[in-house]
């Protein structure tokens, strides 16, 4: 349930950041802007990579588990009926 939630909020963290880079870039044409905006873009891309980095090592650790497509399509591969009879 921890890492749902971890997961949930740093999808809201980087949409929130999305939306502060839009707004910089529509609604104001200072300088100053210029850089509101790239920071939040930076933290974007920052809040991403970290996403990226927690739900890998939460794959590795056995803490979340493939389901739906994925799952059913490693399931189905068994390596003893994948050989071919001469």
């Amino acid at each position: 349930m921890l890492i749902k939630t971890l997961t949930i909020v740093a999808f809201l963290a980087i949409v929130i950041s999305l939306g502060s880079a839009l707004f910089h870039i529509v609604k104001h044409k200072e300088d100053s802007d210029s850089a509101k905006t790239a920071k939040a873009l930076t933290m974007r891309i920052g809040l991403s990579l970290a996403l990226f980095v927690l739900l890998f090592i939460a794959y590795a650790t056995g803490m979340v588990q493939p389901h739906g497509i994925g799952a059913r399509m490693h399931a189905n591969q068994n390596p003893a009926t994948a050989t071919s009879n001469p």
